[in-house]
């Protein structure tokens, strides 16, 4: 890892230098220090380099990225809503996170900040008007019909062509950093468990090898073996889920209900293997351990049965039809906005942690598939593949496992910084923590909702509306994992 402290003015061109040799921006944090803020910027490649800058705290603002970076425009906004930082010469300088009728001035993440104090009231959205011959809009949310989390779709449309979507988020702000600050450990890892259900071994296991790397905790070989098991379970249930649910806004239920029987085997598999249908509770800091050992048959026999129903759907004219061409993602739009994961991968991407920062050797068995024309048949067949390789995956880390009780270790009081990334099921998502005593004094989160959400809107273009339900879920974004 490299570490470079930088100023203000050298910022844009050393990161311009790092983006320019094949590093993406992973994360960006802003810090309150007793004598002013520091900003760290997380660059991933080959290695991993960190920039720093500090600035006073009567003189807070920040050169804005967003003309190199895409991402980092977007990071730079939710820094000036949280911290009151702001980005110079932003070209979209707009609230992002603070929805309108948040208090003007008040910075959730600040130390002084205190209770919200009362809203403002009822405030709009400031939406782009789409004019011409025959266009009209249709609002969709933030309540939904479904058991879904809320977040708002604004479709301008003619006919029932799209000709843009705006999707509005951050209704549902938790405050994850800042419950963070000050906690223990042990209580930080149940709230990253959390933070995203269906993304619990995600984002525990970012977690803690954040941890680990700042207090210099060696992990054993079969935690780590554990751990690597435990994410293609995680990867393997939800992935099953998904072609279900892929071919069910397809009218193609039958399948769906078959895949929801598969999914509910390997939720119970989940329970037995760890005591938790989400896999929760298996990763400790410094370790892992398994109540009994993963039962590579039965998900092999899973996958199998997923895998013919999957084709079954693909068979069938109608949902094929349904499936291609529809809400295409070109690849120069996954490079531009950093997306991550199947998304990234079914655009011809092949952007995987697994492969680009392994935390263990994986063996033969895996290796990144990916898809080229990035539309909703090339995610539902990514899916399919990946499945296929996790099913193989966990056959060779089982071979290679000495022991279902990874050695835990006690975490040592000590003070540092450090950084985690895994490829959780929906892609690439890390932690940044910082540590004291036995403290956590600051956690920031990145999930890869985060990034891929921007890219939704992008492929609807000239989709039509009756797709959207297919289009979003062969997305299948997370809102609490971007909803922070």
């Amino acid at each position: 890892m490299n570490h470079l402290s930088v100023t203000r003015d050298e910022l844009a061109g050393v990161a311009t230098t790092l983006l320019e040799d094949g590093n993406r921006l992973a994360l960006v944090a802003a810090h309150e220090d007793p004598h002013g803020f520091r900003i760290v910027y997380v660059f991933l490649g080959a290695d991993r380099t960190e920039l720093s800058i500090s600035m006073p705290r009567d003189d807070a603002w920040l050169p804005s990225l967003a003309a190199i970076c895409y991402p980092a425009g977007r990071f730079e906004r939710e820094i000036r809503d949280l911290y009151g930082i702001k980005a110079k010469d932003h070209p979209l300088p707009h609230r992002l996170v603070r929805h309108a009728h948040w208090p003007t001035g008040w910075h959730p993440m600040l130390s002084g900040a205190g209770p919200m104090p009362d809203v403002a009231g009822p405030a709009s959205y400031p939406f782009l008007q789409v004019e011409g011959d025959g266009v009209y809009e249709i609002p969709v949310g933030p309540i939904h019909a479904g058991l879904i989390e809320p977040g708002h779709f604004r479709f301008s449309v003619v006919g029932e062509t799209i000709l843009r979507m705006k999707a509005r988020l951050w209704f549902v702000h938790r405050g994850v950093e800042k419950h963070a600050e000050g906690r223990s450990l042990d209580d930080v890892l149940a709230l990253t468990e959390r933070i995203s259900g269906d993304t619990a071994v995600g984002h525990s296991l970012a977690y803690v090898m954040a941890v680990e790397e700042a207090l210099g905790i060696t992990v054993s070989d079969d935690a780590r073996l554990i751990r690597a098991q435990l994410l293609e379970c995680e990867r393997i249930y939800n992935h099953v889920a998904d072609l279900g649910a892929i071919v069910n806004d397809a009218a193609f239920s039958i399948v769906a209900a078959h895949t929801g029987r598969l999914r509910e085997q390997l939720l119970r598999h989940n329970e037995d293997v760890t005591g938790h249908r989400l896999l929760r509770g298996a990763i400790t800091i410094g370790g892992a351990q398994l109540r009994r050992p993963v039962d590579v048959d039965l998900i092999a026999g899973v996958v199998r049965d997923a895998i013919e129903l999957a084709h079954t759907a693909m068979g069938h004219s109608v949902v094929a039809d349904r499936m291609h061409t529809t809400a295409v993602l070109r690849a120069d739009q996954v490079r531009h906005m950093g997306v991550l994961g199947y998304v990234a991968r079914a655009s011809g991407v092949a952007v995987d942690a697994r492969a680009d920062q392994p935390f263990v050797d994986l063996g033969p068995s895996f290796h990144v598939v990916s898809e080229s024309d990035g539309d909703v048949w090339a995610r539902f067949l990514m899916r399919v593949r990946e499945i296929e390789v996790s099913a193989a995956v966990l056959s060779d880390l089982s071979e290679r496992l000495a022991s279902r009780c990874g050695e835990t270790v006690a975490a040592p009081l000590g003070t540092g910084s450090g950084f985690g990334v895994v490829e959780a099921w929906r892609g690439s998502l890390c932690h940044r923590v910082e540590v004291a005593d036995g403290l956590v004094t600051r956690l920031k989160v990145v999930d890869p909702s985060w990034f891929n959400w921007p890219a939704l809107p992008q492929a609807l273009t000239d989709t039509i509306v009756p797709d959207f339900p297919l289009a979003n879920k062969s997305f299948n974004l997370s809102y609490a994992g971007n909803d922070l």
